[in-house]
């Protein structure tokens, strides 16, 4: 599949080192429609973050290394984000990124109840990487990542919305589009094709 002309107006010219992730409430059906879709010449480093109870154990890693064509695993603090790597948030700490481009784990307050937050990543993200990043935003039950995906916009980089007839829970979605406006709004498909043009850093 591809570009629609508007994406590819969107894309034109711009490369990426990162891409970020977040999602509640349905956002491991729909990572589990784009994860496997990367091929393993994926270039920009992925992050993913999901709302997990910090008193369990996350399997996210686990679940999705046998699914994917890239090296998966749990991020841990201190460690310099790598290209071309899929990592997961963990229970129990926010996740935010250093302007030295490492991770950082922190105990801070739950931000919109959540710990690890997506806003908290999202908006460590934008500082790091400014116009070199895009923010993807999927199903979920509240408003967390709305205001990292307007962060990211702020700082120059790509936003993009699942769209929110199509998700599971549309809360998370609608509330990103209603605080600012995101680059591109897509289905689930139209996220892969988009991913599928990220691939060379």
């Amino acid at each position: 599949m591809s570009a629609d002309p508007h994406m590819a107006r969107v894309l034109e010219g711009r490369r990426f080192e990162l891409v970020i992730i977040g999602g509640s409430a349905g956002g491991v059906d729909a990572l589990i429609g784009l994860l496997p879709a990367l091929p393993e010449t994926f270039g920009p480093g992925v992050v993913c973050i999901l709302h997990i109870p910090a008193d369990r154990d996350s399997r996210l890693a686990e679940l999705f290394a046998a699914r994917v064509a890239l090296p998966v695993r749990e991020a841990r603090d201190k460690e310099p984000l790598e290209g071309g790597t899929v990592y997961f948030a963990g229970p129990g700490y926010h996740l935010s990124i250093e302007a030295d481009r490492s991770f950082s784990l922190s105990c801070e307050p739950p931000v919109h109840f959540a710990r690890p937050a997506i806003d908290v990543l999202m908006e460590s993200a934008a500082d790091a990487y400014g116009p070199a990043m895009a923010g993807i935003l999927l199903s979920g039950a509240n408003h967390d990542g709305a205001d990292g995906m307007a962060r990211i916009k702020a700082c120059g980089g790509l936003t993009v919305v699942q769209e929110p007839n199509e998700a599971q829970a549309s809360t998370m979605p609608e509330e990103a589009i209603r605080r600012s406006t995101p680059d591109l709004v897509l289905p689930l498909s139209g996220i892969r094709t988009l991913l599928s043009l990220l691939e060379k850093p």
